[in-house]
């Protein structure tokens, strides 16, 4: 079945606009083969590899068109993207939610019974970032789901839109999609792009095209940088802030990716001791842009430590560095967006977020006789 199947693949993001949508019906790629051209949470394993080969339909699913197949990295984009089935207005039968986390990754748990619902699916088929949802058949309105991006945030809020495309906003892309040249032209006709800023080394899909598109200017921390980002415009280099407009402040936050030793300006016991990841803060909308420093699962805010490649420890540190910022929005690169009610929430959270790994690294040190 999965032969036949339908998948898309599009990078995860999302884009700033006050105005008109900026989406291209052909932005995503539709294949039954097809894999993401970005690396998701740093890496992804050489089973995860070999699954994408031949992906299968997962036996989790219930029987019905769309399906998860066994390629899902358990990212958690479908199950916040679909609202929550109101279980007051159904049937017990009918009260599952459309996807649900089971045995470590996504699955159908409902298939869709009305168009509101069927939508809400395709919604987030379009935005898996492994394209790992899929259907049995080619979906005749996989246009009308298309056509809903982007998709407000909160329009009273934060003037930001979720799209499976990128972050865009004042002339600024955040983490670029792959490119689509008719993407590329909407994109032109809203001002163009003046800088590129990538947020760490793993989610850079086409930047170069993009940047020759638009001659723009990339950003990139300098020990982030490597091979297929050498050529980057604007290197940071130390420990930062650095300010790109009045409003928005770039943070160091290091820990999450190793840098590799032929790129490594400081190497200790044969391992890179410096570290890339910056964070965008844009102060007059209170929102925090974090890539894959902090994000937000169904179980809480999260530090990604199973795909952490550089050092937890210098990580936490980052993350207490953000407790005092003003801002109530935190959105990640990969996960759930968070709105934070105030700031003793936000301290709040962030500080139990700390304390938790801190704690979990000393039963670790303890059992492995090093505390």
């Amino acid at each position: 079945m999965a032969s036949a199947s339908f998948s898309a693949v599009s990078s995860l993001s999302y884009q700033f606009r006050s105005k008109e949508a900026i989406f291209s019906s052909k932005a995503s790629c539709f294949s039954s083969t097809a894999l993401s051209g970005r690396r998701v949470f740093g890496s992804i394993k050489a089973a995860q590899v070999t699954s994408h080969e031949n992906p299968r339909r997962r036996t989790q699913n219930v029987e019905g068109d769309i399906f998860v197949d066994n390629t899902c990295i358990d990212c958690d984009t479908c199950r916040w993207m679909v609202p929550p089935i109101r279980k007051q207005l159904f049937s017990d039968l009918s009260s599952q939610d459309l996807f649900t986390r089971v045995d470590n990754m996504s699955a159908v748990t409902k298939q869709p019974t009305c168009k509101e619902e069927r939508l809400n699916a395709l919604q987030a088929l379009l935005s898996c970032p492994t394209g790992s949802i899929r259907t049995q058949t080619p979906p005749a309105d996989i246009g009308e789901a298309q056509e809903t991006f982007p998709l407000v945030v909160d329009k009273d809020t934060l003037p930001v839109l979720f799209n499976p495309l990128s972050f865009h906003f004042f002339r600024m892309v955040i983490n670029n999609p792959r490119y689509v040249e008719k993407l590329a032209g909407k994109i032109e006709m809203k001002g163009g792009v003046r800088y590129m800023f990538l947020t760490h080394r793993d989610d850079v899909a086409d930047h170069k095209k993009w940047a020759d598109r638009f001659k723009s200017t990339r950003i990139l921390h300098s020990d982030d940088v490597e091979p297929s980002t050498s050529d980057v415009e604007l290197k940071l280099e130390g420990s930062g802030p650095w300010s790109i407009y009045e409003d928005v402040e770039l943070i160091h936050t290091p820990g999450h990716s190793e840098v590799s030793l032929s790129n490594c300006k400081n190497i200790h016991k044969n391992k890179c001791s410096i570290f890339g990841s910056v964070c965008m803060f844009h102060k007059s909308l209170k929102a925090l842009f974090t890539g894959d420093h902090v994000i937000m699962t169904e179980s809480g805010l999260s530090i990604l430590e199973q795909y952490n490649h550089g050092s937890v420890p210098l990580q936490l540190e980052n993350v207490e560095k953000l407790i005092n910022l003003d801002f109530n929005w935190l959105i990640p690169g990969h996960g759930r967006r968070v709105h934070f009610k105030d700031g003793d929430e936000k301290a709040k959270n962030l500080e139990a977020l700390v304390q938790k790994h801190r704690e979990k690294q000393l039963v670790s040190f303890s059992k492995s006789g090093k505390a």
